[in-house]
């Protein structure tokens, strides 16, 4: 049963600045609480009603406190027009950028991606590429947001990532710089590049003045046809291939 503390703290989540104050982030729906808990996600509670498979059709909860509530309650509680059958909690924690970290390894580094979709996109993109880290600058969407999660599905588990002053950290790196625009080398002639950073913007903007200054080169893709731009996530993954496959793995 859900207190009416409960309930308001659950749908206060909702909201970045609750999360930024409590410390905690909410995610509803079966299938990316599955993917998180199979990641080995650890969360705090996991709020489910009996239309939550039981036993071995889910993933262990590992130290998650489980919570049987009504589906009225799920209705009360939900972020939802259409409640899920369970929702969990789990902590906000923002890992620290250590010095020279993106020195070492491939590194996406995303400049004021406000969409959360695009931001839980491109979280897919590093893993399923397997690169080492994802840097947001402050002005991207809420990595937290329930949207950038639901995108991400399990990999929001998997790929680490830090918050940080884009600009600065760029500045300090010893690598190449990849800067994604609609003018530059064709990223067909990338060489193999072990250790670099490839930097995406919002689709509206573009990358921001302050890091287009830090980069040491900017590539594009080729246009055959006639669309204004490609969606960041689309970009990002043609580049880290071509990327990989220049590596050759």
């Amino acid at each position: 049963m859900l207190t009416k503390a409960d309930l308001q703290r659950l749908r206060s989540l909702r909201e970045k600045k609750s999360r930024e104050e409590l410390g905690r982030f909410v995610v509803e729906g079966e299938k990316v609480i599955a993917e998180l808990l199979a990641a080995g996600f650890a969360f705090e509670a996991v709020y489910a009603t009996p239309a939550w498979p039981a036993g071995g059709d889910r993933p262990p909860l590992g130290p998650a406190v489980l919570v049987e509530i009504t589906p009225e309650e799920m209705a009360r509680a939900s972020h939802f027009p259409t409640p899920a059958c369970v929702l969990a909690v789990g902590r906000i924690t923002h890992p620290p950028l250590a010095a020279g970290a993106l020195d070492h390894g491939l590194t996406l580094a995303l400049d004021g991606v406000q969409d959360a979709g695009n931001v839980g996109t491109l979280l897919r993109i590093a893993d399923w590429f397997a690169l080492d880290r994802v840097v947001l600058s402050p002005d991207c969407a809420d990595r937290f947001h329930p949207k950038v999660i639901h995108a991400s599905m399990g990999s929001f588990a998997r790929v680490t990532a830090h918050t940080a002053d884009l600009a600065a950290v760029l500045a300090t790196t010893r690598v190449p710089v990849l800067g994604c625009a609609l003018t530059g080398d064709s990223v067909h002639t990338l060489p193999a590049h072990r250790d670099a950073v490839i930097v995406v913007g919002s689709e509206g903007r573009g990358l921001s003045a302050a890091v287009q200054a830090r980069l040491t080169q900017s590539v594009t893709i080729p246009r055959f046809g006639g669309a204004e731009s490609l969606n960041a996530g689309v970009a990002a993954a043609i580049v880290c291939d071509n990327l990989r496959r220049a590596l050759g793995r």
